[in-house]
């Protein structure tokens, strides 16, 4: 089963990728691409390294980063100067800046010809906003199955119908699609544990953290945060602060930006780390940092949702909140109390360690995909 596998990353991400190693924008599409993966941001090659290892042929596509699609065009011979912009700038997960504005015409294209080339039998997209539904249509001669991967708000319904299935980690997104007429499955995300050994010896010098983004689509959890930060020692780690009004509690004990190992890094130095949802998941409990927090072996707080218990014994392996008193309430007592905080945190990581791997989910999602494969 051939397998290409789509993403879009962060342009704030990508920036400083380029700008910490001057020379890469220069080099192939292969090392451009490896050095990328290697700072494992999002979800990295966390797929495609785990179905590779259960027998596919699965590979990775950056879709919005400037100077790997440039390279790749250059070597490949497609004209990427003289082709025109369809995806218009609104897809993007964050605004394109700088250089990377700039040369955005044509990225669309080229990832049309990039996926002519391998023509697999999956192409499985984790941007949704990405591929304009016309276009999946006009690539349907080259692909057997087209897949999306969304724990995020929807796309307009137009970009949806392009897809024969859709997995999800909202559970409540499932039936909404179905009733849009789109084949959806309920599909958790997880933890690479190969992220460990790469941080090497991470000391435990934060009490209390939160590591992740503000922006619009966490505007219930601002009060909480603000709340955290007036009465509590917590720290802020990763983007977005400076949207915040200049008294807000948040950014006198803000770290700045973090991503990839990074943010893996601040994960791990913390005792306690705080977890919020976005607005849109409603009352489930899915994101990313349930897992990676729990799988770096801090002791997560977070949350209370209806799902919670079926991923994580609540009280035993993870903490969770109702109310930003009742938050407060339980940093205060498992900071007294270190040795409890530990017992938990050290449960939590092992629960992550034996069930929530890539690992694990790419062993589940192989037969998804070749029952789905099935039906075309």
């Amino acid at each position: 089963m051939k397998i290409l596998i789509v993403d879009t990353y962060y342009a704030a991400f990508l920036a400083r990728l380029y700008a910490d190693q001057p020379v890469l924008s220069s080099q192939s599409s292969d090392l451009q691409r490896r050095a990328l993966l290697d700072a494992c941001f999002g979800t990295s090659d966390f797929y495609s390294r785990h179905l590779n290892e259960l027998g596919c042929d699965a590979q990775d596509l950056i879709v919005n980063c400037v100077p790997l699609q440039q390279a790749w065009a250059a070597e490949n011979k497609v004209p990427l100067s003289k082709l025109a912009l369809k995806v218009p700038h609104r897809v993007f997960r964050l605004p394109l800046v700088g250089k990377f504005l700039s040369s955005l015409p044509g990225l669309l294209e080229v990832a049309i010809a990039q996926v002519k080339a391998f023509r697999p039998d999956v192409l499985y997209c984790q941007d949704l906003s990405f591929f304009p539904g016309e276009v999946l249509r006009e690539l349907r001669s080259h692909v057997r199955l087209v897949v999306g991967q969304i724990a995020c708000p929807l796309p307009p319904e137009s970009f949806l119908k392009g897809y024969d299935l859709i997995l999800t980690s909202f559970p409540h997104f499932v039936p909404r699609l179905k009733t849009l007429g789109v084949k959806s499955e309920y599909f958790r995300i997880g933890f690479d544990e190969r992220v460990l050994p790469l941080l090497g010896n991470v000391e435990r010098d934060v009490g209390f953290s939160f590591v992740g983004g503000i922006s619009r689509h966490h505007g219930g959890a601002i009060p909480l945060m603000e709340h955290l930060a007036r009465h509590t020692d917590i720290r802020f780690f990763g983007y977005g602060a400076d949207s915040l009004p200049a008294t807000s509690p948040i950014r006198a004990r803000h770290g700045g930006e973090v991503w990839g190992l990074d943010m893996y890094r601040a994960l791990a130095r913390s005792r306690i780390t705080l977890n919020r949802h976005i607005n849109v998941a409603e009352n489930n409990a899915n994101n990313m940092r349930l897992y990676e927090a729990t799988g770096t072996g801090a002791l997560l707080l977070t949350d209370r949702k209806d799902n919670l218990g079926e991923l994580f014994d609540v009280g035993r392996e993870v903490v969770a909140y109702s109310s930003a008193e009742e938050a407060v309430e339980l940093v205060r007592h498992f900071e007294a109390h270190p040795e409890e905080a530990r017992g938990i945190a050290d449960a939590g990581q092992a629960r992550t360690l034996k069930e929530h791997t890539y690992a694990r989910r790419m062993e589940e999602l192989v037969p998804i995909l070749k029952r789905h494969l099935s039906y075309t």
